[in-house]
């Protein structure tokens, strides 16, 4: 297998000449058992996010897009798709203050549309998810501290980054079960 790598050393995937793209092995660090506040929120965070992709080692675009349980349309890379809209909304719109920065798979503000991978290939969502990480990181390290607060229109109320980080860890904790599930549909893989 030839592997292709960025900058940042996350999975953008390896090339199997009988399968295609692949998405290749992940490095996952678990978070520190001693560490303040806003490391261990930021380590359980990079967990989550590296687990999400370790659940889609090895497989190839249309792997990534089988569901596990029709009639749902689930899929890892629906998952990976929404996380790339969800890491944009909390951080880039929410605490980032780009209030008017479009959705990555929709222009009518529907955070569904990415779950539906009709075209979709691990190469662009992979890399849209990625970019999305990264930048959240930036702007998450750019706060004074956990105590910033942003308006969050739909709740009608303020939110610290605090929360923000907690409902991220939330939010990939959920869908990580969901790619349990997908992941041991398409071969067999259980395990985190």
């Amino acid at each position: 297998m030839k592997s292709s790598t960025n900058t940042e050393g996350t999975p953008t995937g390896t090339t199997d000449p009988a399968a295609g793209p692949v998405v290749r092995k992940v490095e996952r660090t678990g978070p520190p058992l001693t560490a303040g506040e806003r490391e261990t929120l930021r380590a359980y965070l990079d967990f989550h996010r590296a687990t999400l992709a370790m659940k889609c080692e090895g497989l190839g675009d249309a792997e990534l897009r089988r569901p596990a349980s029709p009639p749902s349309t689930l899929s890892l890379l629906g998952l990976v798709r929404h996380m790339a809209e969800v890491e944009r909304q909390w951080f880039r719109r929410t605490l980032g203050g780009e209030a008017d920065v479009a959705h990555v798979w929709s222009d009518r503000h529907d955070f569904q549309a990415a779950y539906d991978t009709t075209g979709a290939t691990m190469a662009e969502a992979f890399a849209a998810w990625e970019a999305e990480v990264e930048r959240s990181r930036s702007v998450e390290a750019s706060l004074e501290s956990l105590d910033v607060t942003a308006h969050v229109p739909k709740w009608e109320a303020d939110v610290s980054a605090r929360v923000v980080m907690l409902h991220m860890i939330h939010e990939y904790a959920r869908h990580n079960g969901h790619a349990d599930l997908l992941r041991e549909a398409v071969d067999g893989t259980v395990g985190a």
